[in-house]
């Protein structure tokens, strides 16, 4: 009799932790997977937020080391944009990305403006880690990243 109670009083409890374990929600880490947020670019010149757009992210500048042209006194401006009529609209509220749609897990891909030569370029992004994001473009066969990191938690 004593190995039936010992092996019913093991089943209630390993049945107790199961349903214990079950009913608890999942556990995860704030953001892991994905890109919303605040990045600082590889070299520490821009803050870009990337946020949800529709089915993909969009990335905004929302910050820059060095807001203010010292050749003109003014905040600075799009002034490399192919199209004269965007040389003048302010960098900080730029969009670098948007529509980016997601093609595997934790990565996305579209295209991306590259502020410092005005041109576009087919990207991708992907987390690197919960505070890692790659930023990779291609003009052709050459290619091309750098990995931001997240700003804050």
């Amino acid at each position: 009799m004593a190995g039936k109670t010992s092996f019913t009083i093991a089943t209630a409890f390993i049945i107790a932790i199961a349903a214990a374990w079950l009913a608890a929600p999942p556990v995860r880490a704030q953001g892991a997977g994905e890109p919303t947020g605040v990045w600082l670019t590889q070299s520490g010149d821009a803050r870009v937020k990337v946020s949800k757009c529709g089915g993909g992210i969009c990335g905004v500048i929302v910050g820059l080391k060095a807001p203010i042209d010292p050749a003109t006194g003014k905040p600075q401006v799009d002034d490399k944009n192919p199209n004269p009529a965007l040389r003048q609209r302010a960098m900080i509220g730029l969009p670098l990305f948007s529509g980016m749609q997601p093609v595997a897990p934790s990565k996305w891909s579209g295209q991306i403006y590259n502020a410092d030569d005005g041109s576009s370029y087919a990207s991708s992004i992907s987390l690197a880690g919960p505070d890692a994001l790659r930023v990779e473009g291609c003009v052709g066969a050459l290619c091309g990243g750098e990995t931001w990191t997240r700003v804050g938690r």
